[in-house]
């Protein structure tokens, strides 16, 4: 489970004085326990492991947007300190289905659904979300559906 690699990870960082990746498997962590305290109101994904992914994703891309930012802002060192808690998320998430086989992907849906143009993003979209989320950049996914129906 990627939840018992994320705790060993943070007892091998503290073995080793790495505090850099220290604190971002804290961070890590304390997201993880914030979306175990939503899903107790709200649906549980159906595995654990989906649960983490999706929280890692959200992590990945909110330090994405934020690089962005302080790039734009002239702030290269808090740029790079968000790149580096990047790294350190991207440790546990696994790898990510390359364009060909999200393509192929696409194709397989769009032809179960007969998705025949842009009205059907939608429909596609979910379905895909719903087999390949903890295996796909949703945001890619995105152009190259729209690409496909279109």
């Amino acid at each position: 489970m990627i939840r018992d690699d994320i705790k060993a990870a943070q007892i091998a960082a503290m073995k080793s004085g790495d505090k850099d990746a220290r604190a971002a498997i804290g961070l890590i962590q304390a997201a993880i326990k914030n979306r175990d305290i939503e899903a107790r109101t709200g649906k549980a994904p159906d595995s654990d492991d989906a649960l983490v992914v999706e929280v890692l994703q959200k992590m990945v891309k909110q330090r994405r947007e934020s690089i962005d930012m302080y790039e734009k802002g002239g702030r290269p060192e808090l740029a790079a300190a968000e790149a580096n808690e990047v790294a350190v998320i991207e440790r546990f998430l696994p790898q990510t289905l390359s364009d060909d086989e999200t393509r192929a992907a696409i194709e397989a849906i769009k032809g179960e659904l007969g998705a025949s143009g842009m009205k059907d993003m939608g429909r596609v979209m979910a379905e895909l979300k719903g087999r390949h989320a903890a295996v796909l950049d949703m945001s890619k996914a995105s152009g190259l559906v729209k690409a496909a129906l279109s």
